[in-house]
């Protein structure tokens, strides 16, 4: 095998393996990256459903519900978790893979009963006071699923229509009933906003990103590879093939081929030079066996 062949197959083995090395880590972290922006968008997404819910409670509900029509009019569309939970329906037009629930283990809207998972969210919430938001992975129906969730309090607002039934409205009570949705206590968890998506979708980020880096890296590595093997080539392989070409000649006896040119001070200059005297020392060397021989 041929020395600049050789050394392509090391320098070739060993990009390999360091671009393995390479990539493992990478892909790890773009996964970790990855995890990391769904949940920002999961918390940009949860600030706006607040938002929603703060703009029904502040300024929507006044307007629609006024006090004179709570007796015969009641406007699903002015309850916050209602309006926040269908502006978020809307949005799943762009975020598919994104859902929203404001989970309640009491709630008024029989859809937003809490199921197993949830209530567990909720129950750690009311255990740990301090505890401002939580983050996890769960087992779904469709694989593993990311969830971002954080507590919902009552206040002096929700109390006007969940503390008793008989201080709700009377057109609320004949919608959603008198059993669920009261009894709550101001400052109580009463409920958790959770923003689910399934683990597939950083996972689909991060093998993307991954495969986008893998044809950099291999880019890299051909382009490497290629001048390594000219700098090879010019400063090892063609010295050595004119070393291996003049000592062939001068085995053959062709003293008087022309010497190596010698260029700069290192190891293949030096050798060069070397073989220069060699050949120098080797032809005077035979003259004066010949120069002996006649006389």
């Amino acid at each position: 095998m041929r020395l600049l062949v050789k050394f392509s197959a090391i320098f070739a083995l060993i990009f390999c393996v360091g671009v393995a090395i390479i990539g493992w880590l990478s892909y790890r972290m773009m996964q970790e990256n990855a995890r990391t922006q769904v949940l920002n968008q999961a918390r940009l997404m949860m600030q706006a459903a607040r938002s929603v819910r703060d703009y029904t409670t502040l300024q929507l509900k006044p307007l629609l519900a006024p006090d004179e029509q709570r007796d015969h009019t009641f406007l699903p569309q002015t309850v916050p978790a209602y309006a926040a939970t269908e502006n978020f329906n809307y949005l799943r037009g762009s975020f598919p893979e994104y859902s929203y629930k404001e989970a309640s283990l009491n709630p008024t809207n029989p859809r937003d009963r809490a199921v197993d998972w949830e209530a567990d969210i909720i129950t750690a919430f009311r255990n740990k006071p301090q505890l401002a938001e939580l983050t996890g992975e769960r087992e779904a129906s469709t694989g593993p699923s990311l969830f971002f969730a954080r507590p919902m309090r009552a206040d002096g607002a929700c109390l006007e229509c969940h503390s008793l039934p008989a201080n709700a409205p009377p057109a609320m009570l004949q919608i959603y009933g008198s059993s669920n949705g009261f009894g709550w206590q101001e400052g109580s968890v009463i409920a958790a906003q959770i923003v689910s998506v399934p683990m597939s979708v950083p996972f689909q980020i991060a093998r993307d990103s991954f495969r986008a880096q893998l044809i950099y890296l291999a880019v890299i590595l051909l382009v490497s590879l290629v001048v390594l093997n000219m700098v090879l080539y010019f400063t090892i392989a063609r010295p050595v093939a004119a070393l291996s070409k003049m000592a062939d000649k001068i085995s053959l006896g062709q003293l008087d081929v022309p010497e190596l040119p010698v260029r700069g001070k290192d190891e293949i200059a030096l050798l060069a030079g070397s073989f220069n005297r060699m050949r120098r020392s080797l032809a005077t060397a035979m003259r004066m066996l010949g120069d002996s021989g006649s006389e």
